[in-house]
């Protein structure tokens, strides 16, 4: 699909990351000499997108005047340490929520890139003689002295001509839709939708008129299991534990431990799992605890649930602690970043406890493609740790459900809430099929006018540009 011709001021949109994958969220607005930047995430998963991180940015960072994020998860936001090192000194806008949350994921972030490039080094197992985190722990803390964070519904002016308005999305404490109005034209950046049944969090806002919705589409191909992940949850816990066994639930630190954790609670509470001891390994999941208890109207919890569901576990911060739960054996659970199996402590979880057939690793929600989450999830019994080969003979058990994702019915229903057409949809964040198959619904389903943008893509934001 070739690039529109264009005069010189007119509006523009360029895809500069997930718009042939589900992950590097990074959407470029032109309009009258201002560049506006929704989303400035990491691509994660097979190693030719992994690389992108490492590549130059597709413009110049100090040519861009002000960054819109939408939610804290590192697809979105995990780029921005290396933006501002690079050059950019605008404004970075969220939410509240996903202010303080990234004050807690993008030095951690730093943190395990310094850590697995020591690791590296030491182990002999990079390519490059002197392995360099993409960016460190002071790149992070920069990064943060440029957020600016703003209540929600509350419009904005951030460039000249340029108006952003944060809308709820559910998904994760924080998580907004972005839109902009620019030039009387509205543009809608659906960020990741949550769900409208999700346990943990509100559901998104209805989609109101726009005039170009930019939507996510990470299951576009799918639907949720309507069987209840709780009991799924619940005959593992079971099955596992009287076999003695260790379960190893990676799950991301900020949305999907939160909800294992009120699962297991309630599982709990109906004395429907033993009770086996229960541990969080994530210093960044600990440090969340306060940001849930700061904002009640984001969630479904009321702060009675929230705090019984905290006690349940017992939170591992120290890296003494954290290794010493590789020796203690079954039965016990244990929940620990990353979700996608991608790197931080979970890894070390998973080579000590993968190898027995007693144990089992419960996979919660969507493994994108090249990580080892994927790779388990296509019936991989090696993966590659550290630098060496494990065999993988622990049960390998899916909840999709439990992801906090809109499914395809679920994002074609909120669609189906606007009050008229857009004049474009652009489909991105999913998956080449996923994404297709939601632009194909879209299409025919509600007769609107969807394409799926490839990569670096520029699009023009005036008239029925799809």
């Amino acid at each position: 699909m070739s690039a529109s011709p264009a005069a010189p001021d007119e509006p523009r949109l360029r895809f500069l990351g997930a718009a042939d994958t589900v992950t590097g969220s990074r959407n470029l607005v032109s309009a009258a000499g201002r560049r506006i930047l929704v989303d400035c995430g990491l691509f994660q998963g097979y190693k030719v997108l992994r690389d992108r991180n490492r590549a130059a940015f597709p413009i110049r960072p100090d040519s861009v005047d002000a960054v819109v994020v939408s939610h804290a998860h590192l697809d979105h936001s995990g780029y921005l340490p290396a933006l501002v090192r690079d050059g950019f000194r605008g404004r970075i806008y969220t939410s509240e929520g996903t202010a303080e949350l990234c004050r807690i994921m993008l030095p951690d972030s730093a943190h395990l890139l310094e850590e697995e490039a020591r690791f590296a080094a030491a182990g002999r197992w990079s390519k490059h003689a002197h392995p360099e985190p993409l960016y460190r722990v002071a790149d992070a803390m920069t990064a943060l002295e440029h957020f600016h964070p703003v209540e929600f519904r509350d419009r904005q002016v951030i460039a000249d001509g340029v108006e952003m308005e944060l809308v709820p999305a559910g998904h994760i404490l924080g998580a907004a839709s972005v839109r902009l109005r620019i030039g009387g034209r509205t543009v809608h950046f659906t960020g990741d939708l949550g769900r409208p049944d999700d346990p943990l969090m509100n559901p998104p806002a209805p989609l109101e008129a726009t005039d170009v919705l930019v939507t996510e589409s990470t299951y576009g191909d799918r639907h949720h299991d309507p069987e209840n992940p709780e009991r799924l949850l619940g005959d593992t816990v079971r099955r596992i534990a009287a076999r003695g066994g260790v379960v190893v639930i990676p799950a991301f630190a900020v949305g999907r431990t939160e909800t294992v954790l009120l699962h297991l609670s309630r599982l709990r509470d109906r004395n429907e799992i033993p009770d086996v001891p229960i541990y969080v390994n994530s210093p960044m999941a600990v440090s969340v605890v306060d940001v849930y208890r700061r904002h009640p109207s984001e969630h479904r919890l009321d702060p009675e649930e929230l705090e019984r569901m905290y006690r349940l576990p017992t939170l591992v911060t120290t890296v003494d602690d954290s290794k010493l739960l590789n020796l203690r054996g079954g039965p016990m659970i244990i929940i620990s970043a990353s979700g996608m199996l991608a790197g931080g402590r979970v890894l070390h979880h998973l080579a000590a406890y993968g190898t027995d057939p007693s144990n089992a690793i419960v996979l919660t929600g969507f493994q994108a493609g090249g990580t080892r989450g994927a790779a388990l999830l296509g019936g991989a019994r090696t993966l590659r740790i550290f630098g060496r080969d494990v065999p993988i003979r622990a049960e390998v058990v899916n909840i999709d459900s439990m992801s906090a994702h809109a499914d395809a019915d679920q994002l074609i229903g909120w669609m189906r809430t606007a009050p008229s057409a857009p004049d474009a949809v652009y489909v991105t964040h999913g998956e080449p099929t996923a994404a297709d198959v939601l632009r194909a619904r879209i299409t025919h389903e509600l007769h609107w006018n969807a394409r799926v943008p490839e990569h670096l893509q520029s699009v023009p934001l005036a008239g029925r540009s799809a």
